[in-house]
This record gives C-alpha cells, sequence and structure tokens, in this order.
C-alpha cells in the first residue's frame, strides 16, 4: 500500500496516574518466589521494565481516548466537526457493544456524518486503525480521521498476580510473565489530506506499507475466557508462549521488513529511524539484530511505560518527537508485531 495525500498531523496522549515499579509487583509476587526460591530482580532482568502506571479502577477506555483525541485535534488547530472518522482500536473496550468508538465521539463532538467503528487487532491497533483511514483520505472520501486507543493493564495483572501465587510453579509463572509487562495510557493519531488547521503543525508525510501474517500461530497469546467460548461467568485469563511468540515473531518480522523495503523502494540505510511495539529488553534486542539494526536508531519507552498494548508505538513516537529524537526530513520506520502473528510495518517522512 502506498500514500500521496496522507498526513500524520499530530498526535496526542495521555498517561495514566498511578506509576507501579516492578520492585511493587514483585513484593506481591513474594508468596510464589518463596515458594520457588526466587529472588528479588527476576522480573526487571527478565523485562527490563522499571515501572509502568495504572488507571483509576473506575477509569473507562472511552474517556482516557477522549482527552488524547482533544489534544490531538486542539494541536492541529481544527474543530472536531472537521473529523470525519474516529476509529477506536484498542484491545480492551469499553463493551461489546455498541463500539466504544461512539462514546468517543460523544465526548468530541465530532461531524455528525462522520465514520464511527471499532478496529481489533492486538498490539496493531493502532496502526491497523491508521490504514483504514489513510484509505479513506487517499480515496477522497474524507479529509481527516481520527485514531484513538486507550489502554488498561490493573485488572488482567491483579488477577495473575493472584493465580500466581495460588500455582506457585515455574511453569505456569513461565506462561504468565509477558502480562507483568503490561501498562496503561491513551493515544489519539490525526490523520488529514494536508489541507486543515495551522500551516505551522508539522505534518509528517505516511508514505506507505505492508502487512504479512503468520496466524498458524494464532494460539500462541491468547487474553480470553478461562472456559471455551464467551461465557459471562468465566473468569478473564492471559497466556502466552512467550518464547514461541518471540521466535516466530522475529522470523515474520525479518520476513516483513524485506517486503517493505522493497514495496516503498527504500536505498540502503533507509529508514533512518524507527518506533517499534514496546515489549521489552529481550525483544529489543534480538528484533535489531533480526533486521539490523542499530541501538541508537530506535527510540525506547518500556522501561518507564511497559508494554502499553496499541497505545505503545505512538506514544512512543509522540514522546521521541518531544525529545528531539525525530527530527525533520528522517524517514522513520513503524514497526509492530501483534499476537495472531500478524505484521505491520509503514514508513513516515518526518
Amino acid at each position: 500500500m502506498k500514500y500521496s495525500k496522507v498526513f500524520i498531523d499530530t498526535i496526542g496522549y495521555e498517561l495514566a496516574p498511578h506509576v507501579v515499579t516492578t520492585d511493587e509487583l514483585e513484593a506481591r509476587l513474594a508468596p510464589f518466589y518463596d515458594a520457588v526460591g526466587f529472588g528479588k530482580g527476576q522480573l526487571l532482568a527478565l523485562t527490563g521494565i522499571k515501572e509502568r502506571r495504572f488507571w483509576d479502577v473506575e477509569h473507562t477506555l472511552a474517556e482516557g481516548s477522549a482527552k488524547a483525541g482533544r489534544k490531538a485535534i486542539e494541536a492541529a488547530g481544527i474543530t472536531p466537526d472537521q473529523v470525519e472518522s474516529v476509529v477506536f482500536c484498542g484491545v480492551g473496550r469499553d463493551g461489546f457493544e455498541p463500539a466504544t468508538a461512539c462514546a468517543v465521539a460523544d465526548a468530541l463532538k465530532v461531524s455528525p456524518t462522520a465514520h464511527i467503528y471499532d478496529v481489533s487487532n492486538a498490539c496493531l491497533g493502532v496502526i491497523s486503525g491508521m490504514v483504514q483511514v489513510a484509505n479513506e483520505i487517499e480515496l477522497g472520501h474524507i479529509k481527516a480521521g481520527l485514531v484513538v486507543s486507550c489502554e488498561t493493564a490493573r485488572q488482567i495483572v491483579d488477577a495473575t498476580i493472584d493465580e500466581i501465587n495460588r500455582n506457585k510453579e515455574i511453569d505456569f509463572y513461565k506462561k504468565t510473565i509477558a502480562t507483568m509487562t503490561g501498562g496503561a495510557g491513551a493515544c489519539a493519531v490525526l490523520l488529514t489530506d494536508g489541507t486543515l488547521g495551522n500551516d505551522s503543525v508539522q505534518r509528517h508525510a505516511l508514505k506507505g506499507g505492508v502487512v504479512k501474517q503468520a496466524n498458524q500461530f494464532h494460539d500462541l497469546c491468547r487474553w480470553t475466557f478461562e472456559e471455551p467460548g464467551m461465557p459471562t461467568n468465566s473468569r478473564v485469563i492471559m497466556r502466552t508462549d512467550a518464547h514461541g511468540v518471540l521466535e516466530n515473531g522475529l522470523a515474520l518480522a525479518k520476513e516483513t521488513f524485506a517486503l517493505f523495503k522493497k514495496e516503498l523502494n527504500l536505498p540502503q540505510g533507509k529508514p533512518d529511524k524507527f518506533i517499534c511495539h514496546q515489549v521489552g529488553s529481550t525483544h529489543q534486542q534480538l528484533f535489531h539484530q533480526a533486521i539490523g539494526i542499530k541501538k541508537d536508531q530506535d527510540y525506547a519507552t518500556f522501561p518507564f511505560l511497559g508494554n502499553i498494548g496499541t497505545v505503545s508505538l505512538p506514544i512512543t513516537a509522540a514522546i521521541a518527537d518531544e525529545r528531539g529524537f525525530l527530527q525533520p526530513g528522517d524517514y522513520v520506520g513503524f514497526l509492530g508485531i501483534g499476537s495472531g502473528l500478524n505484521c505491520l510495518m509503514m514508513g513516515v517522512e518526518w
């Protein structure tokens, strides 16, 4: 896929208010640690994550998304009624029905003729949503669309800690360690055709991208119900074959990156910078090796934000921009791998 008239105008984000350190989580895991003889520091050593953030218990995903969306709209200098599409892309939603995007659109008071819907694609949700809105813009159907997401990790982390302490088994811990990386936050990516808002806004041209899947591995990471199907009386659980996801995900990333460079006709040495989905230190190191990039080309937020699912990549791009890592003229690769397994890579001229 290639685009000729699609721009990232602004990225708004909202940080969850409660900082939760890895030391705090390990203190709560003391019954398990004591039973198996683990010493303090195991979780930090495995993930490289020092802290993450959680929302208040009563916080809704639409609320966080709307706050981030309002920031993106105001920064772009457009009015809410110029937004012609709102797509919510979180792993979680505020309910099965209606689309969480409906509450976000109502809070923002966007155009009454706007397309309002949810997109779900594990941790690739936001960049999948960006593809949907970019397609609408490229076809001339709309001039501006907002891709939003908000993720929460408090509930699943709390439930998983209880499970680990009850089981007190290392094999069970291995299936749940990935859950301990979870954090919370919200983001909003405003895409336009470049004709709206403040001329002073530094727009970033979305050039295109590629997608590749290896869906034979769809069972490797599952956030689902304990019982088969969708029973309302079943507990929600998360199980991850971390080694399987890493090994097969890296192979998929390598294939996708080669396809990405070919599709967008990128010369040697491009992209200049990378913004990747944030998982942890081991994943980052092996990902760099798999596609042949240097550490100083990539920006990391996982040490202090953890894995925020769909929010991780866009919030990292926004923070990297604020801190001067991304410079005008950089060709930036947005690279993500999500449960499924799916891989999506996009090119942006910053």
